[in-house]
């Protein structure tokens, strides 16, 4: 049975919104495991070249995955979402308005470092308007980084390599960025509940309530996802109230001042290599992190085995997975993108060549 907004025969279409590494991808993941059916679309805005998590979802070795990678999947890797709507987003959406009648819903995962704002306002748009609504807008957080003041693990880490100055410790743009995405949300997913003490979730449950309206709930939730009848279906229709919400973007756009984005902090590298040891590639990391301002490393590996491996980097926490067997018609080769702030690509390639192994 198709699905569509309770208020009108819309797609409805759930905007997954947080900052880099709180587990957004895990969350839709989650999402599409739970589809029962439904026919699903997914847009992933990914920041750089090495769109990571829309194949993480296209590949992601889900059973029942709906997601079909001629069709299914559509990734706009050529810059920040929020930037690029006109550009990237909506011809995107006018595609799938033409094939409105195959799809139930509309899942899309922003860049992390994306203002959900003017994605959920592109809605309004009258090409848009008349077959899609903003079922909700969902921002995830990291909740053992909040628990601790950050609003990632390793931004402490980051600024401390930048600078010795303690005021740093918390960067106003990456401080903003997340209260504008918070700003933006029709519920708070705080991701890795598991990794919280009891302690940890009173003091970011109390850190969210000073910053969210009573309206906006908040879920806490296992590493692994939640329960998509709580985050889809909502029929809020977003973009109705989008226009109210207030963000420090809009301020600093109404007092003329000078401003970017948080994003245009950032530089991305991505880098090619052939067969590689596992120990060897993450002591390499592990080097580069510590001695580099990289907030993040993400990426796929080819250690000779059967099966390609999945890595992600932030700060002291490395996962690493093996998630499916190559394909033969796909090149077999390590890509890793760097995210980070004055990249050192020469240093990055020298030290990663140590864990490349000879044919």
């Amino acid at each position: 049975m198709t699905l569509r907004s309770p208020a009108l025969d819309k797609i409805p279409a759930t905007v997954v919104t947080g900052f880099l590494g709180s587990g957004k991808t895990t969350l839709i993941s989650s999402l599409l495991r739970q589809a029962n059916g439904k026919r699903i679309a997914v847009i992933v805005n990914e920041f750089g070249d090495l769109d990571v998590d829309a194949e993480l979802i296209r590949g992601c070795a889900l059973e029942n995955c709906p997601a079909d990678e001629n069709n299914g999947i559509y990734e706009l890797a050529n810059g920040c979402i929020c930037c690029t709507v006109e550009e990237e987003f909506l011809p995107v959406m006018k595609e799938l308005v033409k094939r409105r009648h195959e799809l139930d819903h509309i899942l899309i995962e922003t860049s992390g470092l994306a203002l959900p704002k003017p994605l959920v306002q592109a809605f309004n748009w009258p090409e848009i308007k008349q077959f899609c609504t903003v079922d909700a807008v969902i921002t995830v957080v990291d909740g053992p980084a909040l628990a601790i003041g950050e609003v990632a693990q390793s931004t402490a880490r980051i600024e401390a390599q930048r600078q010795a100055d303690s005021s740093l410790d918390h960067d106003p743009s990456l401080h903003e960025l997340l209260e504008d995405q918070l700003a933006a949300a029709d519920m708070v997913v705080v991701s890795k509940a598991d990794q919280m003490s009891e302690e940890d979730r009173l003091r970011v449950s109390d850190q969210l309530h000073t910053v969210l309206p009573s309206s906006v709930q908040t879920l806490f939730v296992r590493q692994g996802g939640a329960e998509a009848s709580l985050l889809m279906g909502l029929g809020l229709e977003s973009e109705q109230r989008v226009d109210h919400v207030h963000t420090h973007h809009d301020h600093h756009h109404a007092a003329g001042r000078e401003h970017h984005h948080a994003h245009d902090d950032f530089d991305h590298y991505v880098a090619t290599l052939g067969v590689v040891d596992t120990l060897q590639l993450l002591d390499a990391l592990r080097h580069l992190v510590a001695t580099q301002g990289i907030f993040r490393i993400k990426g796929f590996a080819d250690t000779g085995k059967p099966m390609r491996q999945v890595l992600h980097v932030v700060g002291d926490r490395v996962g690493l997975h093996f998630d499916r067997l190559w394909r033969a018609d796909e090149p077999r080769q390590t890509r890793l993108i760097f995210i980070g702030r004055q990249l050192d690509t020469h240093a990055i390639d020298a030290r990663l060549s140590q864990a490349h192994l000879p044919h």
